[in-house]
């Protein structure tokens, strides 16, 4: 590269073209060389820099164990299993649930394999049917042949969970097709409660609760006492997340594909709807403004339905890969369902699939190519000295270390020198989510081989995890720049990966010029020779 050889800088914090330095080439040295020789002038301090003031809402210490677990499995599993339905009637007789093979241990092994950090059960559908033998019905396994009436498939799923390390959690139907008492509002509920009472009691610690506001059109008019579920869950299993629509602990993403939005926040406001009536565009964002935490999840079957259908195969490995980028990949957890088929078992090929998708995970995200980077920053809090908020605290995993700017400054960046030229088309970073959601607007820029700093990839939230994918490019000397933010923006992670599996094939927007595919928009912009992906 030659040295007298100009070039210009330019990024944007909403229009591509807004220069803000010129240099002389080589640019990307010159600039870390300034920047180390700006902190040596920095006077050591005998006290360390306290962390900047975490900003609100924070997740609860069960908030972030749930959120770090990135996927959990929705086993779909009961009566409809073996009537060939998805919403059971109420009314199969109960000796049609025979499940000859069932084994817990294997539904474990399955998940503790593919990654998956815990597990939720549908003790009871909408039909009524219940998994365990519950005090308050004879519609349960104890009326079944199964085990000549003594099993109880929640049992055995708790017993494999604790003996494989992985978390259990429920979810009890508020609509019951076969209760007598279903439509009256105080009868109910004390009936409700009463199961779920039996259910948190009996079978060691529970990490959800999965509720919905489920009722058929049409159904009975009655109300479901949420608090009072909340209240009871809360008490009777403190460490629990509940899952609903609105939370209180996580919240529905507003579809049933497995898709988070562009933008989420897991900051959210709990007033603004009611369980059963949300809008799904506020689901799928949250809420900048939110005053409270209740990050996303979202649930999406392996199969086209939730129950296991003979005639029904799973999705492929890549379209997996492709919901784990959408969801995971935008600051949610996947709730991915895999219903155990008749005889109680994984089927193959669900297992296959799995495998596949497991492989494929690993295949991308194993190494990070920045691993061995040199990493520096526009500034440091506390200065240079200060490697408590260091700029190579971004390659350690985990979120409890992370970079942190000076206080007052308008310029967030970190440089990235790869050390050689590295191909790759995915980008990751994380916030250390226990100090506040805080970023709203990033991007990150790659100096080519010409000596032209190009605007890669657009996005707008980070939050516990962000993965960006874009068309492959190489390069060696990176920028993360942090745009807009709520406060002093906090990275704990930075990674970069090539992902040889997903390739972007464009077609082109007539309306706009651009080329669009799926969430992903590839613009040129001949002014400033700079591409972008908006994600």
């Amino acid at each position: 590269m030659k040295q007298n050889k100009r070039l210009r800088l330019s990024y944007k914090s909403h229009s591509p073209v807004t220069e803000i330095s010129t240099l002389t080439l080589p640019a990307f040295p010159i600039k870390i060389l300034l920047l180390s020789l700006c902190y040596s002038l920095v006077p050591a301090c005998c006290n360390r820099k306290p962390p900047p003031l975490p900003i609100l809402p924070l997740p609860t210490t069960f908030q972030l164990q749930w959120q770090q677990g990135d996927m959990a499995l929705f086993f779909h599993f009961g009566m409809n299993t073996f009537a060939e339905s998805e919403w059971g009637s109420g009314h199969v007789h109960p000796t049609a649930f025979n499940p000859a093979q069932l084994n817990a241990s294997q539904w474990v092994r399955v998940a503790k394999d593919s990654g998956f950090s815990r597990v939720i059960l549908t003790v009871k559908h909408h039909d009524g049917f219940c998994l365990w033998p519950s005090d308050y019905t004879n519609y349960s396994v104890r009326s079944s042949h199964w085990k000549n009436g003594n099993g109880d498939v929640v049992a055995e799923l708790a017993a494999a969970a604790k003996d494989a390390g992985i978390g259990l959690g429920i979810y009890l139907s508020p609509w019951d097709r076969h209760e007598a008492c279903f439509g009256d509002t105080l009868h109910y509920n004390e009936f409700y409660l009463a199961q779920m009472t039996e259910l948190l009691t009996r079978y060691g610690e529970i990490k959800d609760v999965f509720l919905d506001g489920a009722k058929g059109e049409g159904e009975k008019d009655m109300k479901y006492l949420f608090e009072s579920w909340f209240s009871l869950i809360h008490q009777l299993q403190p460490g629990a997340t509940i899952f609903s629509d609105l939370g209180p602990d996580t919240r529905w993403v507003g579809n049933e594909n497995g898709v988070g939005g562009s933008t989420c926040w897991s900051l959210y406001n709990k007033t603004v709807s009611e369980i059963g009536n949300v809008d799904s565009q506020y689901q799928s964002e949250g809420d900048p403004f939110g005053p409270d935490w209740v990050p996303a999840t979202c649930d999406v079957s392996i199969r086209p339905g939730w129950f296991w259908h003979a005639s029904e195969l799973p999705k492929s490995a890549r379209s997996l890969l492709e919901i784990y980028y959408k969801s995971v990949g935008r600051n949610c957890q996947l709730l991915l369902n895999v219903p155990p088929n008749s005889s109680g078992l994984i089927s193959d090929e669900d297992i296959q699939v799995l495998q596949e998708f497991t492989e494929l995970r690993r295949s991308i995200f194993s190494h990070n190519l920045a691993i061995n980077a040199v990493i520096n920053a526009s500034s440091i809090r506390g200065g240079i000295q200060e490697s408590h908020f260091s700029p190579y605290n971004v390659l350690e995993e985990g979120i409890y270390t992370y970079w942190a700017p000076m206080e007052n400054q308008s310029n967030w960046i970190l440089y990235i020198n790869l050390q050689e030229l590295v191909s790759f088309n995915v980008l990751q970073v994380q916030e250390p989510i226990h100090m506040g959601q805080r970023v709203i607007e990033f991007h990150l820029e790659a100096l080519s081989q010409d000596g032209v700093w190009m605007r890669v990839v657009n996005g707008t939230t980070i939050g516990y995890q962000r993965l960006l994918l874009f068309p492959k490019l190489k390069s060696q000397y990176l920028k993360l720049v942090v745009d807009k933010s709520r406060a002093d923006p906090l990275i704990s992670y930075l990674g970069i990966y090539m992902d040889p599996i997903t390739v972007l094939i464009d077609a082109p927007d007539k309306k706009s010029g651009a080329r669009f595919n799926g969430s992903q928009v590839l613009q040129t912009n001949t002014k400033n020779n700079s591409l972008s992906v908006a994600m």
